[in-house]
């Protein structure tokens, strides 16, 4: 049974079946070629398809965009600012001060001291700071201070 499925030649070598076998059939060429015209037939569907479907993306995506660039124009602009917009008023209100140091409108004393400090620390006259500036955060100090006090 050692030479089972081996045919031997003259020379006692020992080959396959498989190296005697006749060449493939000119038929399956046949179908192997069809088979692969169906599978480039097929991708090239698929390519057209995600092609056109690319196409409507891009014309539907016009007219959303005119509409989503319209919408973001008309928002106003300080919504997507968290700073505070606009000048000071003439007499400083409690809301500005608490804005102007960045705190809450009823803040203890020891926050306000500590906010004032960091706000003087950044911003002093004789650091660089605007004097303005300083004489403003001076006032919101004064005027929080006052309303802790009552």
């Amino acid at each position: 049974m050692a030479n089972a499925g081996r045919v031997t030649i003259d020379g006692g070598d020992m080959m396959r079946y498989a190296e005697y076998s006749p060449k493939t059939n000119p038929r399956s060429d046949i179908d192997t070629d069809r088979r692969l015209g169906g599978t480039l037939i097929a991708v090239g569907l698929g390519v057209a398809a995600a092609g056109f479907a690319g196409r409507y993306a891009f014309q539907l995506w016009k007219p959303l965009g005119q509409v989503f660039s319209e919408t973001v124009r008309k928002m106003p602009s300080s919504a997507f600012s968290s700073y505070y917009k606009g000048g000071f008023e003439q007499k400083m209100s409690k809301r500005e001060a608490s804005l102007v140091l960045g705190i809450g409108p009823v803040s203890t004393k020891a926050k306000v001291r500590e906010a004032h400090r960091s706000m003087m620390v950044l911003n002093h006259p004789d650091k660089g700071g605007s004097p303005y500036l300083a004489a403003k955060i001076n006032e919101a100090k004064d005027l929080l201070d006052k309303e802790n006090r009552r």
